[in-house]
């Protein structure tokens, strides 16, 4: 029996999307619990418009995310930090920094989560770290390290 999903179901599928169910299984658990509707033509035309929109939306998210990609690629940001002797930072450079320097130098407001580091910067010089930007769409910012 095909329906379409309401919520997400385990081993079935995520909400929103269209399935092949036992007619057991859909008329016993997932119908009356809400989970599911029966795909007639009439849900299956409203399923089609709401899938044209998210399409559309996700279209719209993309083509942000790359804008976003473009500046972030196109900015440097530099960090002013205190060192000691050999040219070692007191502390480290964290993706929090960074992410105050973005939003404090080019106006970026970027997530600290999104920003991916292998290590914190402990040392003077240039970095390239990666920004996730959208899911598959990532950024590659150059970070600049310099004593002060």
């Amino acid at each position: 029996m095909k329906v379409i999903l309401t919520s997400d179901v385990d081993k079935l599928g995520k909400a929103g999307e269209m399935v092949n169910a036992k007619t057991g299984f859909a008329r016993n658990f997932l119908l009356p619990n809400k989970l599911a509707v029966q795909a007639t033509k009439e849900n299956i035309k409203i399923w089609e418009e709401k899938q044209a929109e998210l399409r559309a939306i996700e279209r719209e998210n993309i083509k942000k995310a790359n804008e976003l990609k473009e500046k972030i690629e196109n900015t440097k940001v530099k960090i002013i930090a205190k060192t000691g002797e050999g040219d070692r930072l007191f502390g480290s450079i964290t993706s929090m920094d960074i992410e105050k320097a973005l939003k404090e130098q080019h106006g970026l407001d970027v997530d600290k989560k999104k920003i991916e580091m292998k290590d914190n910067i402990k040392s003077l010089g240039t970095f390239n770290v990666v920004v996730k930007v959208y899911p598959d769409i990532n950024a590659n910012l150059e970070v600049i390290v310099d004593k002060e």
